[in-house]
């Protein structure tokens, strides 16, 4: 079993400078590890180096669709760190599209964000953490993998392969003692969620209606998520890897099948 820690060690987050990345930064870091955040939010990026102006955190601006910025990045976080415990793929978009009239490039940049950054960004990771013969990623999946709502097409697809992503991928490294898990969170104060209240005709109205349908009265935080994603990326969880983990404030429970 081996020497069991809260510490993550070096930690590749992918929406590293904000809503359930950045509390995820925060925690890798309050709990002694170092962290490499990945976004192309520039603004976001620059909050993030001003508030965490420290030798513990590398800040890069990173499109999570192009395999060149994920290699670059992978290759700076190894220049500046010497190796990659843990890799949180939490980038995503959401998607509220119509399915006879979106267009191949709506479908493509969902599928890019939400999948294919997963591959891409475990694809250069991987290498080193066989390498070293340990390792933990972590995809930020959703519970619209398994119960989704109508007008968010193709969510609920993406993050469907996101899962199917994981259970591979964690038999295939299992080999290398390297885990691979999910963590889907339900509704959670972020920026994506925000979005989605103000698109409807009642923002008000739209936010009270989901909130009402939790059994804990309420959705949840980004720290509330990152605490379970820092315990799947420390060695707390040694014996954990194919597994999907809600954090919903109870909500797949009350909808289950």
């Amino acid at each position: 079993m081996g020497d069991q820690s809260d510490n993550p060690g070096v930690t590749i987050i992918t929406g590293g400078a904000k809503g359930i990345g950045l509390a995820t930064l925060e925690l890798v870091l309050e709990r002694g590890g170092w962290a490499v955040a990945l976004d192309k939010d520039s603004t976001a990026l620059e909050e993030l180096r001003k508030l965490h102006p420290s030798d513990k955190v590398l800040a890069l601006d990173c499109d999570v669709t192009v395999e060149d910025d994920i290699a670059g990045a992978v290759d700076q976080t190894i220049q500046r760190f010497g190796r990659i415990d843990a890799l949180v793929n939490n980038a995503g978009i959401g998607s509220y599209f119509d399915a006879t009239t979106m267009t191949q490039a709506d479908w493509d940049l969902v599928f890019s964000v939400d999948l294919k950054s997963v591959w891409l960004a475990s694809k250069w990771a991987l290498p080193h953490m066989i390498s070293q013969r340990s390792g933990s990623i972590i995809n930020v999946a959703s519970i619209h993998a398994r119960m989704t709502i109508e007008g968010m097409f193709p969510y609920a697809a993406a993050k469907s392969g996101v899962i199917g992503l994981t259970r591979s991928l964690a038999l295939d490294m299992a080999k290398h003692q390297i885990r691979v898990n999910a963590v889907s969170p339900g509704w959670t104060r972020t920026w994506l969620v925000q979005e989605w209240f103000e698109k409807q005709p009642d923002a008000t109205a739209a936010e009270a209606s989901v909130v009402g349908v939790h059994p804990l009265g309420r959705i949840c935080e980004p720290r509330e998520v990152a605490e379970v994603v820092c315990f799947l990326a420390s060695t707390r969880s040694s014996a954990v890897t194919g597994a999907e983990f809600s954090v919903d404030a109870g909500l797949s429970a009350r909808f289950a099948t």
